[in-house]
């Protein structure tokens, strides 16, 4: 049975339910547990962890809201080990970083070191499935926006280009940590308004850059790629600066009316 684990001094205090729900996930990799797998039931849990029937059942209730297991009732029910789908697993992640004030640059600098780098690992390796959905994505923002809803719209299409990059990744670690970028760069344009005063040049040069690094993929020029994503990267981190900049100074001026 693996123990319940203390924290030393300096740690945080953790409830007792905590400690079995991290008990619970240690003796489910230890046991080798897969997706769908069934966990042990709730008198088999006890005597295994040593703990009281409300103790267990709320590290149960833990694991779910985590999306670790999956409860099913009636016949054949129980407790089974699930896998985190990737937008729950974003999600998550996101409601930590919505509280720490990121910064455009926070999310750039983090960008412009991965981004190239898949670009050009992507070069000639695409399915011509994920292309035509790169070349569609661009399609939407044709032309520039006639207002600040297509303005918005034209944003989010820009960052789905690089979230079907993300999905087509080799490592799926570097393609989650894109992935989860461009939709915290999404959320945080919507919700600070960084669409706002259209801006002509980010699209055109946004456009640009994305037509000629969809180019460079088909070719199978993986210098080309990582070339033209940080140019790229480094265009968008300095309008997108911009930006931001806009908003904070009207937030201001807008305070200091009222």
């Amino acid at each position: 049975m693996p123990p319940v684990t203390t924290r030393s001094k300096d740690e945080p205090k953790l409830s007792r339910p905590v400690r079995v729900a991290e008990a619970i996930k240690d003796w489910v990799v230890e046991e080798g547990l897969s997706a769908g797998d069934r966990l042990p039931g709730e008198t088999e849990l006890i005597q295994r962890f040593g703990m009281a029937k409300g103790t267990i059942r709320e590290a149960m209730r833990i694991l779910e809201a985590q999306g670790l297991i999956k409860t099913r009732t009636g016949p054949g029910g129980g407790n089974f080990v699930h896998e985190v789908s990737r937008q729950r697993a974003k999600a998550l992640l996101g409601n930590y970083f919505y509280f720490q004030d990121l910064t455009i640059g926070d999310i750039y600098e983090l960008r412009l070191a991965l981004e190239p780098r898949l670009a050009a690992s992507l070069a000639g390796r695409l399915p011509e499935e994920a292309l035509e959905r790169l070349e569609a994505t661009i399609a939407e923002y044709a032309e520039p926006s006639h207002d600040l809803e297509e303005e918005r719209e034209q944003h989010i299409a820009s960052l789905r280009f690089h979230a079907i990059l993300a999905e087509q990744a080799e490592n799926r670690l570097l393609g989650f940590v894109i992935d989860f970028m461009v939709n915290l760069l999404s959320d945080l344009t919507v919700y600070r308004k960084l669409y706002s005063p259209p801006n002509t040049e980010l699209w055109s040069k946004g456009r640009d850059y994305q037509t000629r690094l969809l180019m460079a993929l088909r070719e199978g020029d993986g210098p080309a790629a990582r070339a033209i994503m940080k140019a790229h990267m480094r265009t968008a981190w300095s309008l997108m600066q911009g930006q931001e900049a806009e908003v904070e100074r009207r937030f201001i001026t807008e305070w200091r009316g009222s």
